[in-house]
């Protein structure tokens, strides 16, 4: 992972952190989201978010999401390196083979500079 994608990386789930610290829960799971798009092609970093959204998912109680989340876990661990569908945001309300359109902010972390 490139530095300045790890910077953005960090920084979304700092933010998730602060969000969820304060009780904003769905903004929690935006951000890691967001950290997920970032991270999905480090097996690291991609683990990571979906764990997180796991610990997440367990304090809202939200079955479903944990489950979902579960597999993608598991997934992430096998598959990063292969294939991921890029921009998916990772959560269980979304097709785990999904690709999606990469926010603007995001793209142009991830693309760089020119």
């Amino acid at each position: 992972m490139n530095p300045a994608v790890k910077l953005a990386y960090e920084r979304e789930l700092v933010l998730a952190a602060q969000a969820e610290a304060s009780g904003e829960l769905q903004a929690a799971f935006r951000h890691l989201e967001r950290a997920h798009i970032l991270g999905q092609r480090s097996t690291r970093a991609h683990v990571r978010a979906h764990w997180r959204m796991i610990r997440l998912a367990i304090r809202v109680h939200d079955r479903r999401e944990i489950a979902g989340q579960v597999i993608r876990v598991i997934a992430a661990l096998l598959f990063t390196r292969i294939w991921v569908p890029v921009g998916n945001t990772g959560r269980a309300t979304v097709r785990a083979t999904r690709p999606m359109q990469i926010p603007e902010d995001l793209r142009r972390v991830l693309e760089g500079p020119l």
